[in-house]
């Protein structure tokens, strides 16, 4: 299958340090694809100059053939922390960016109440951010980004923050979003777990490096994070995860 998304030589450096390279990368359509490696490596720093929210020194990045920069809808990104305006109710900040982008009144509640209830969140439309859990923020933080029907969803450690009983239920959550969107994602982690459950193909960045190895999980999605199967592949990930750190 073709390259839905490509960056081509992304290079990007902070005070002389390199961070990214020259980086070279394709994504499929509807694939998930994860990025690991240590702290620093530059995972996030790839995934903010995708968003646009950081320009390369180098490099170019197309979007189904076509060239894209600066920040814009096709590529939306939902971060660790969930962002969420604590002013406005769950339906007002999923109908954000509908809002400014000019989106008549009656379509915009339309979208907003079928998202709400893909993240099954219909009754809290009018609930604070402060009056949710940290789980429930992050299901608004994903109808917000879905919302605008993207062609690209970036995520940022989105579910780090959480308890492992309510990562578990997000990672379900998100991968029954993507199967029934068909949104492509690329994703940041640092839980191999979570790659391996999550993920098409998983690259691991090595700091200063760039993609150092690429490795395509063979198991249909969905997965089960007990799946016999996985077992191999995750310790041979995990080894070089802890061997380049």
């Amino acid at each position: 299958m073709s390259a839905y998304f490509a960056c081509r030589n992304l290079q990007k450096s902070y005070g002389g340090r390199v961070v990214l390279p020259g980086i070279d990368l394709t994504l499929r359509p509807g694939s998930v694809t994860a990025l690991i490696g240590a702290s620093g490596c530059g995972k996030s720093t790839l995934l903010r100059v995708v968003a646009g929210f950081v320009s390369p020194d180098a490099g170019e990045m197309l979007l189904e053939g076509v060239p894209c920069g600066g920040p814009g809808v096709d590529r939306v990104m939902v971060f660790q922390d969930d962002a969420l305006f604590p002013w406005l109710g769950v339906a007002e900040n999923v109908a954000f960016g509908l809002k400014n982008g000019g989106m008549p009144p009656a379509l915009r509640r339309e979208r907003v109440r079928e998202m709400l209830a893909l993240v099954g969140l219909e009754q809290w439309e009018q609930a604070l951010p402060s009056t949710l859990s940290g789980g429930m923020r992050q299901r608004v933080a994903l109808a917000r980004a879905l919302v605008l029907r993207p062609k690209l969803l970036l995520l940022d450690e989105p579910f780090a923050a959480l308890d492992a009983i309510t990562r578990s239920r997000m990672q379900g959550l998100l991968a029954e979003l993507q199967a029934r969107t068909g949104v492509t994602v690329l994703m940041v982690t640092h839980d191999v777990a979570e790659a391996c459950l999550l993920a098409d193909t998983v690259h691991l960045m090595g700091t200063g490096a760039g993609i150092a190895a690429t490795w395509a999980v063979d198991a249909p999605r969905p997965r089960d994070v007990d799946d016999p199967a996985l077992v191999p592949f995750r310790a041979r990930l995990r080894a070089k995860l802890e061997a380049a750190m």
